[in-house]
């Protein structure tokens, strides 16, 4: 480690770092402190900025989609991309997939919260150890019951239940022949092939 990057760790430990709430990050939205185009969202009071979506990332979370709208009409979800579900006054991370608990108005007075979200799935190509570590614990916190990362690069669906503070308490990896139900859906079968996107 190079003595500026030392430094600047030491420096950032010193430093008393001022967190964003909520209602901040809605304001400064409002205000249009962010570029039309600039993706972030709100991780344990911090902006951090999205990762750019490659064609693998595109089409999985397409197929998703697809796959999930179709079996919606059976279970009685709301199929929710890329929108935000606020997680507590200082998280509202924005999901690539979201199965949701209808609300007759569609969650227009409010953005859904934990407590309506039976499922979040993160598509993961270069962000694969930050979905699976930072934003992993962070829905377990939230008592995310099931969250999955799709891993586009290694064809793997890591599966993350039995939340904790500490964080999920039992992970799964499964490969692209298995086959999973979501955890408040036992009697629908998702191919695990059907999610990825095609070689």
């Amino acid at each position: 480690m190079s003595k500026q990057t030392t430094e600047s760790k030491d420096l950032s430990l010193a430093l008393d770092i001022r967190l964003i709430n909520v209602a901040e990050y809605h304001c400064m939205a409002d205000a249009g402190v962010f570029h039309p185009e600039e993706r972030v969202e709100l991780i344990a009071g911090q902006l951090v900025k999205m990762a750019a979506k490659g064609t693998a990332h595109t089409v999985t979370l397409r197929r998703i989609n697809r796959l999930f709208t179709c079996l919606s009409f059976q279970i009685e979800v709301m199929v929710q991309i890329q929108d935000p579900i606020v997680l507590d006054d200082y998280s509202e991370p924005e999901p690539d997939f979201a199965l949701l608990r209808l609300e007759p108005r569609e969650y227009i007075d409010a953005h859904p919260t934990a407590a309506d979200t039976y499922l979040v799935i993160e598509v993961a190509d270069s962000s694969f150890k930050y979905d699976s570590e930072t934003k992993a614990k962070l829905y377990a916190q939230s008592n995310i019951a099931d969250y999955w990362v799709l891993d586009v690069v290694k064809r793997q669906l890591h599966v993350f239940r039995q939340p904790s503070n500490q964080g999920h308490q039992s992970e799964v990896i499964l490969t692209e022949d298995d086959s999973i139900s979501p955890l408040q859906f036992p009697e629908i079968k998702i191919s695990i092939q059907e999610m990825l996107a095609p070689f």
